[in-house]
């Protein structure tokens, strides 16, 4: 299978829903999916802080990663985070993901990024595991964050500094 990680389009919106649809859950998330008519769109040309990524296998959109700054101050510049992502069930465990992260922690050396962070739920384990693969260290533990299900759930943040030149 071969998978093509390109800048995410106008034109991208609906698969991208699409697949966020397919991988939204309390094992993913700990908000309720938001209504699809009332979603705000993935590609948003006035927001030059957030970017997405999309995987194409064979023409069609099959995964997506946000990418983000983290904060308004120059002094938070080089620290970009993981916001977003999702693989369709056809096509886990089939490369998609890391071909996602690599692709995301590529871009952010190019705009200029030293560190990358993200959140993951601690039962997450599947990403977790991805994350780790693609370098990714647990940098702290919110725990019982969240109210999931019944039970208590951590918040897993984790980061990779990224080396430079």
């Amino acid at each position: 299978m071969s998978v093509h990680v390109r800048l995410a389009e106008p034109g991208d919106d609906e698969a991208l829903v699409d697949v966020d649809d397919a991988t939204w859950g309390p094992w993913s998330s700990p908000v309720e999916r938001p209504d699809r008519a009332t979603r705000s769109s993935f590609v948003d040309p006035d927001d030059d802080r957030t970017e997405h990524l999309v995987a194409v296998v064979d023409d069609a959109v099959v995964g997506y990663v946000g990418l983000r700054a983290v904060g308004p101050s120059p002094s938070h510049d080089h620290v970009l985070q993981i916001s977003g992502f999702g693989v369709t069930p056809s096509a886990q465990g089939r490369g998609v993901g890391r071909a996602l992260v690599e692709a995301a922690l590529e871009r952010a050396r190019g705009r200029g990024a030293r560190k990358v962070t993200l959140a993951v739920l601690g039962h997450n384990a599947v990403a977790r595991r991805l994350y780790e693969r693609c370098g990714f260290e647990v940098e702290g533990v919110l725990r019982a964050e969240y109210r999931l299900g019944g039970a208590d759930v951590d918040d897993v943040l984790m980061a990779r500094r990224l080396e430079q030149g």
